[in-house]
């Protein structure tokens, strides 16, 4: 019952944030014995992620309802654009983090539209599910943009890649093409790699993590499992992933990479961390990026 109780408090605090002036906890080795107790207990605070940067490109605030709450996005236009490239973030990430790439795409041609999934940065509410709430941000962001003219690319990262797997696959959603980095395989997965990162076993605690947190978020957390979105995703995808990553394995891209149901195209960048590619591998990230969505431009 205890291990039970705890669990579920670990997966409160990993899928609730708190106010974005709320303060993380210490690092480890700066708590004091009950400190650490009670942390392991409870689970560490996750301030909500904020937006640190502004475009340095000509941008307009932009409020879109979603199913989520109101959702918080910069729209960069361009003279006769390509199309428009939808931006979507990682976990405990915000739209932000996303503006080297979205000044790349605007160089190419694109409009660009970059948006903080419900509960991060400028967004509503402070909730987050890792992937399965944000595939209805992910439609309906590109529901909107295909009011539009031109074609939809969706560039994602990591729970964004996920979000974006599920909006296609459960949804219906249907852009013109995805650029996906580092999608992780399942909800369970994460959680395995996460315990064995810390050298604890991740049988049972990682199950029970993923059980508690569909329990208080109110979903099947078992089924959140992107390689199985993959087989029912038809969408053209160019898939990146980094040889170093500590976070999202060989095996697990592997798998979802052979899943993908549509025209499929992949890159990996060696040496590169669950990061941003264009840090270590700049040249290669522009040309492969270029080169794919370059098939499916005007």
């Amino acid at each position: 019952m205890l291990l039970n109780v705890v669990a579920f408090f670990h997966a409160w605090r990993f899928t609730h944030f708190v106010a974005e002036n709320g303060q993380r906890a210490d690092s480890p080795e700066r708590l004091t014995l009950p400190q650490k107790l009670w942390l392991l207990a409870t689970g560490v605070r996750t301030p909500k992620s904020r937006n640190h940067t502004l475009p340095t490109f000509p941008y307009a605030t932009v409020q879109l309802p979603g199913p989520n709450g109101r959702l918080a996005s910069w729209y960069g236009a361009v003279p006769r654009a390509r199309g428009t490239v939808a931006l979507f973030h990682g976990y405990t990430s915000s739209k932000s983090h996303l503006l080297t790439e979205a000044g790349y795409f605007r160089r190419l041609g694109y409009n660009v539209l970059l948006t903080d999934f419900a509960g991060n940065g400028g967004s509503a509410g402070y909730q987050c599910t890792v992937g399965h709430h944000e595939a209805a941000d992910v439609a309906a962001v590109t529901r909107w943009l295909q009011k539009r003219p031109g074609p939809v690319v969706i560039y994602a990262n990591s729970m964004g890649a996920v979000a974006t797997l599920r909006a296609e696959s459960e949804l219906g959603v249907r852009p013109t093409a995805n650029v996906l980095e580092c999608p992780y395989g399942s909800m369970l997965a994460t959680a395995q790699s996460r315990f064995r990162s810390m050298h604890v076993p991740a049988f049972p605690l990682a199950n029970l993590l993923v059980f508690w947190g569909g329990v208080a978020n109110h979903f099947q957390a078992f089924d959140l499992d992107a390689t199985a979105y993959a087989a029912r995703t038809p969408t053209p995808t160019l898939l990146l992933w980094g040889t170093a990553d500590s976070r999202v394995t060989r095996a697990e891209t592997d798998a979802i990479f052979a899943a993908l149901a549509g025209p499929k195209q992949r890159q990996d960048f060696p040496g590169s961390g669950h990061e941003p590619y264009w840090w270590k591998h700049e040249a290669l990230w522009q040309r492969t990026v270029a080169g794919f969505t370059n098939q499916y431009s005007r």
